[in-house]
């Protein structure tokens, strides 16, 4: 009997896969998670020399399952196509929950040559599955059937969700395109590795070295400890330094009395991957922005952008450009009128020079002090990290009658990282765990992130989520609490709110879990959390003085109160700038040069001489380390219309812990994930469509006149 090419090549493929699941038989990044909960992964066990190994076993075991499911004689059913996809890939899905760990928070030399090797086959294992077309017929079959109207509504959604998924990624598409998606894909996946450790390696290579006491003129005694511990950590011959991200460039921007100094930290800043050298990432970026223009034309779009939105909620680029631009007016006029209050500031103590980049958080600073009565180093002594923790676990209570527990029984991936298991108060059980790696150190991504490393399902048992909330707070002096900046507390509370979407979610099939929802509504649910950080409720009961163990006074809630919407100006500014450039830059479809297309673009909006944009283009990692959020950024502001409209359901009830309110947001927001539509889902939260009103309320900011 004549054996046809495709049934060699599987028994061929099968009896290789056998052979290297012997040889692959002790790698513990392939043996199934044990312990309690579930099952938790192996941290104690792993090492970087065992990825290529297990992701090249996991990549064939999956694809055989895909085989079994694709080539399956029987008619295509839900329990047989889709339900049989969802309960497959189990060993590659724990695998790349741990190699993203290590990515975002272990990286190392050894590790990014791996990473450099793998990104690209991880891409074509995708593509393999999205474009086998014996799968997809299985897949359209039931997206097409009337049979499917008989499954439940989840189930229902689970089909569309997997039809729109597979078209999107070329499965409609002839032979000859498929490959040229699939090489596309895998240059893309080169790059977006290249870009990410380029900037890493700009982020932990470059600092401002304080040689001399009067280099820590004006900072607070956090500030100058955290500086100092750097130093000695790092080994480097200084008495502090500031290191090249975020939590470290902002606070020293804000506080530092040394002019020349802040000037330098800026630029370090913001020229991170734009210097010229080894790690320059302009024509990585170049590069990327051609090949997604390219795929988007092979898929049928005129641009990426329209491509990338075709599963959002605003489906269309020029609606996110109306609300973009809605709203950049009023906010550049906002900065204008708190710029003129600075340079006052400027002029009366005798300086002679217009407010730079570098100024505008010092004197920022300085006029909130005089218009509100508020010092940021007045507020921070009551901002210790551990009690606003806590904090966020007693709104997590009182909102969705989450309880948490410190445990210690379950390994972690760095000595930082502490567990806690989460329950529901009123039935006693488990909903899963929450990883808190909270501190900044080498080999650790700038930025704070939630990641899920198992998603909550009920399709094979009762899986328990188990998700992690990743910070890079300045540990400072041994034995010190942790004080941090509102804005940092703001961003905990953001993150956090991440993380229960993950924890609340109470859904069958684990495609539809928790945050894995339209990539413009997954910022809603945290953004609205960062709201419950200035109630009085929490500021009363864990926003409590370091030393003195009291509360704050009620005097400096008033003026915290007061001065809420200070800075809204800056902040929606220095966002909506790199959204638009997000937006515009992946609407054209020439090659662009990017220091020119930023500097045009930002000139064509009056763009503030005194901001710059939170992400420039060469450092820009939301929209160039994957395709995550690019032509997505604006997905911020889009949810914040979303939240600040939302939390308005609070505020006109019985305030923000009204018990019915929060149980219907529970219950069509935070429970059910992507099991509805997102847009119909908000709608049975509020009772209609959000209104961008209530953004504008909540900023008080000024109504232009646009005539």
């Amino acid at each position: 009997m004549r054996m046809n090419k495709r049934m060699l090549i599987f028994i061929m493929s099968t009896t290789l896969f056998m052979a290297n699941a012997q040889t692959n038989s002790n790698n513990p990044l392939i043996k199934k998670w044990s312990g309690p909960y579930g099952g938790v992964p192996a941290f104690n066990e792993y090492k970087v020399s065992d990825f290529k190994p297990a992701i090249e076993f996991a990549i064939q075991e999956k694809l055989n399952e895909i085989d079994t499911i694709a080539n399956s004689p029987k008619a295509p059913t839900f329990d047989n196509t889709i339900a049989a996809l969802e309960l497959s890939g189990k060993t590659i899905s724990r695998i790349n929950a741990v190699y993203g760990i290590y990515r975002s928070n272990l990286s190392s030399p050894e590790f990014n040559v791996v990473d450099r090797e793998m990104s690209p086959k991880f891409s074509e294992f995708r593509d393999k599955i999205n474009q086998n077309k014996k799968l997809f017929t299985r897949i359209e079959t039931l997206y097409n059937s009337k049979d499917s109207k008989k499954l439940t509504s989840e189930q229902q959604r689970l089909i569309w969700l997997y039809y729109t998924n597979f078209v999107r990624e070329g499965a409609k598409l002839n032979e000859i395109d498929k490959e040229k998606v699939t090489k596309i894909n895998q240059q893309l996946a080169t790059l977006f590795t290249r870009f990410s450790q380029n900037l890493l390696a700009e982020e932990h290579s470059q600092y401002v070295a304080l040689k001399t006491e009067s280099d820590f003129d004006g900072l607070p005694v956090e500030v100058k400890n955290a500086a100092i511990a750097e130093a000695k950590e790092r080994k480097i011959e200084a008495l502090g330094i500031i290191a090249n991200t975020r939590s470290s460039i902002e606070p020293f921007l804000t506080f530092s009395n040394r002019r020349d100094l802040r000037e330098k930290a800026f630029e370090i800043f913001v020229k991170r991957g734009d210097n010229g050298n080894e790690n320059d990432n302009n024509s990585t970026l170049v590069s990327i922005l051609q090949l997604r223009t390219e795929k988007a034309k092979l898929l049928g779009f005129p641009t990426f952008a329209d491509w990338s939105l075709s599963n959002k909620m605003a489906k269309d680029p020029q609606k996110t450009l109306d609300l973009m631009l809605s709203v950049w007016e009023p906010a550049v006029e906002k900065v204008h009128q708190d710029v003129a209050e600075m340079q006052k500031i400027v002029d009366t103590e005798g300086g002679n020079f217009k407010i730079q980049p570098w100024d505008y958080r010092y004197y920022a600073e300085k006029v909130r002090k005089a218009k509100y009565d508020l010092d940021q180093n007045e507020v921070k002594p009551y901002l210790q990290l551990e009690n606003l923790r806590e904090g966020m676990f007693w709104v997590a209570g009182e909102l969705f009658n989450l309880s948490f527990k410190q445990i210690t029984n379950v390994p972690v991936y760095h000595p930082d990282v502490r567990v806690w298991e989460v329950s529901n108060k009123i039935t006693g059980k488990a909903v899963g765990l929450w990883y808190f790696d909270p501190y900044a150190r080498t080999g650790k991504r700038s930025g704070a992130w939630m990641n899920s490393y198992r998603d909550q399902q009920k399709l094979d048992g009762n899986v328990l989520t188990i998700v992690s909330n990743n910070c890079n707070f300045i540990k400072g002096a041994e034995n010190e609490p942790i004080l941090i900046s509102w804005d940092d507390a703001s961003t905990l509370f953001h993150e956090f709110g991440h993380a229960l979407h993950g924890l609340c979610s109470n859904v069958t099939y684990p495609s539809l879990a928790g945050t894995a929802v339209a990539r413009d509504y997954v910022e809603f649910p945290s953004q609205l959390l960062e709201h419950w950080l200035a109630t009085p409720e929490v500021l009363n009961k864990f926003a409590l003085h370091y030393k003195t163990n009291q509360p704050l006074p009620q005097s400096l809630v008033d003026r915290i109160e007061k001065a809420s919407s200070f800075g809204e100006g800056f902040a929606t500014v220095e966002t909506i700038s790199s959204s638009l450039i997000d937006m515009k830059l992946h609407l054209t479809t020439q090659t662009i040069d990017p220091h020119k297309f930023e500097k045009e673009t930002l000139d064509a909006l009056h763009m503030p001489s005194e901001i710059v944009m939170r992400h420039r283009i060469p450092q820009f990692a939301h929209i160039f380390s994957s395709d995550g959020y690019a032509a997505g950024y604006y997905s911020y502001l889009w949810a914040d219309v979303i939240n600040a409209d939302a939390y308005e359901a609070f505020t006109e009830g019985k305030g923000p812990y009204d018990k019915e309110v929060a149980k219907r947001l529970y219950e069509t927001v935070f429970s059910v994930g992507n099991t509805i539509d997102n847009e119909k889902g908000y709608e049975n939260f509020r009772g209609r469509a959000p209104k961008s009103d209530a953004l504008m309320r909540a900023r008080n900011f000024p109504i232009v006149d646009k005539k």
